[in-house]
């Protein structure tokens, strides 16, 4: 009965939690700012590099042409490359066509789920929040799956904005070496790789507490440590396997990230 009791308590607190984070989040003007953002950058960046497609520069040093500018092929470049390809394999090439992709949204959760949370101690939300009611198991619990949630907004949108930029942009919506399955492998497999990265800039913004750009450089320098696995994982012709590879990775750093979180809230001041 004692468990019982616990077990219940546990999940009405949660669920209180829960619905209180889902609805700031709603009411949130940055949220969807952010997720405006979201929508517009794959329309720029379609429409801005089919222009600059084959334009020469000179180089400023030697006075020589340069190397053409190289736009995109297809639409669903923008999504990111097929796994064996040498973009995939080096992880390193800094054109236009492999680092103005969806990977790197996961910088600009970095910054909603920093401000996101950075709030809730600027504001002393935290503080009065715990005093009162919660746990913090509950709240890291609670604000990983809200900024996981919204994060995957988030993603959504770039997904929409590539469908208009590529409208946009008369660019082809052929698939090369992949087809409509491995699409939406790719995006499920990125959608559930973003509690990796939410569960760490929570981590990070735990301990920066009211310093949101503290919070922001930390999960900046840390997430770069693992951006370079993205496109492996998460390739244009994904299968179920990269799908479930990103769940697993994801279970593993919610979990061992947020009893991390837990333990620094539990040894820190809230202030």
């Amino acid at each position: 009965m004692e468990k019982n009791f616990i077990n219940t308590s546990f999940s009405k607190k949660l669920k209180s939690m829960l619905n209180v984070d889902f609805k700031r989040l709603s009411v949130s003007p940055f949220f969807y700012v952010m997720v405006g953002i979201s929508l517009v950058v794959p329309i720029l960046i379609l429409v801005m590099t089919t222009m600059m497609d084959g334009v020469v520069t000179n180089n400023p040093q030697t006075g020589l042409p340069g190397e053409p500018m190289q736009g995109f092929d297809y639409v669903w470049q923008i999504l990111g490359s097929l796994s064996g390809t040498s973009v995939e394999q080096s992880g390193m090439t800094m054109d236009l066509v492999s680092m103005c992709n969806i990977n790197m949204m996961f910088f600009a959760v970095a910054v909603f789920v920093c401000i996101f949370i950075s709030e809730d101690f600027r504001s002393g939300y935290a503080k009065n929040l715990f005093s009162v009611r919660a746990r913090k198991t509950d709240y890291v619990i609670s604000k990983s799956i809200v900024c996981f949630a919204g994060s995957a907004c988030m993603f959504i949108a770039f997904f929409i904005g590539a469908i208009i930029g590529g409208a946009v942009a008369d660019l082809p919506f052929t698939m090369q070496g992949f087809n409509g399955a491995n699409l939406v492998f790719c995006m499920l497999s990125k959608i559930f790789l973003i509690p990796v990265f939410v569960s760490i800039f929570t981590l990070m913004s735990v301990i920066a507490k009211q310093k949101s750009w503290l919070a922001i450089c930390l999960s900046l320098g840390v997430g770069m440590l693992l951006f370079m696995m993205i496109s492996t994982l998460t390739p244009l012709n994904a299968n179920i396997v990269n799908v479930l590879a990103s769940i697993a990775g994801s279970v593993l750093f919610a979990v061992g990230m947020g009893a991390i979180s837990n333990l620094v809230l539990k040894k820190t001041s809230l202030i």
